[in-house]
């Protein structure tokens, strides 16, 4: 990860009061970068470091008071903007669900099944990478 996506990522994190190495999983997970946009069979695209999903840009862009193609940009072309709303969304579910493991679910989907198995494979993520330890047996 790069200096600039670490400090805000952190920023992010701190900001948004929601746990740093979340945030590193999801990013691990998701595989995104600045500037990155992915086509989803559904139409939406993925943008940035954190693949923020578009269903989100007339929210954002009604917040900043831009409209959703600048919000669009920012979110996919600047890293802190990416960091600063993947938290935003990661502590809007936990502040909905009252749970950590189901916002970290929700983040990728609130159908169960697409949810439950993203959650896995963020926290297999964080387990590979040293974030968090395995159960002790």
């Amino acid at each position: 990860m790069s200096k600039i996506l670490a400090a805000c990522l952190m920023l992010a994190a701190q900001t948004y009061s929601v746990p740093p190495a979340v945030m590193v999983g999801i990013l691990q997970v998701e595989g995104g970068a600045i500037g990155q946009q992915v086509r989803n069979t559904n139409g939406t695209y993925d943008l940035g470091p954190m693949q923020i999903n578009t269903i989100w840009m007339p929210q954002l862009a009604d917040y900043w008071g831009v409209d959703t193609g600048t919000a669009a940009r920012w979110v996919r072309d600047d890293a802190c903007t990416n960091m600063g709303v993947a938290a935003w969304i990661l502590r809007s579910h936990m502040d909905e669900t009252g749970s950590l493991s189901k916002a970290i679910a929700h983040y990728h989907s609130k159908t169960p099944s697409k949810g439950y198995a993203y959650r896995a494979k963020v926290i297999e993520t964080m387990r590979r990478s040293g974030l968090i330890k395995s159960a002790s047996r």
